[in-house]
């Protein structure tokens, strides 16, 4: 159980960036895998990237590899995404997601115990 509130959303133009923030109060933030997921209105809930509990390692969905890149600062108990790049097709509402499971292959919304309320992408043509 951790809270988790995102920030850094906005609206930009097609290969512009954006840097998304997620801000945790738990006290056992280096016990967390974290991820990031998106909703397009309309579509599922989609995976996007996850970082180690230590920030070594990452994973991110075919669609978004080599523009977006998540990092953390576990001494301030913040995660980021750096979205470079970005398309039209990147227009959602992100979420900031933490799990148990000690693994970056945990893409499913399933293996996620606490979510911060999302933030909102929008990317123009």
């Amino acid at each position: 159980q951790v809270q988790l509130v995102e920030s850094g959303g906005g609206l930009v133009q097609a290969g512009g960036s954006l840097r998304l923030s997620c801000a945790a109060s738990g006290r056992t933030f280096t016990s967390y895998t974290m991820g990031w997921f998106r909703q397009a209105p309309g579509n599922e809930r989609e995976f996007v990237a996850t970082i180690s509990r230590s920030g070594s390692s990452t994973y991110y969905a075919d669609s978004v590899k080599g523009r977006f890149t998540a990092s953390r600062d576990n001494a301030k108990n913040t995660v980021h995404l750096q979205m470079d790049s970005l398309k039209p097709e990147d227009t959602a509402l992100y979420y900031c997601a933490a799990t148990i499971r000690d693994s970056i292959y945990a893409t499913s919304r399933y293996h996620y115990n606490s979510w911060g309320q999302g933030t909102q992408v929008t990317v123009s043509s």
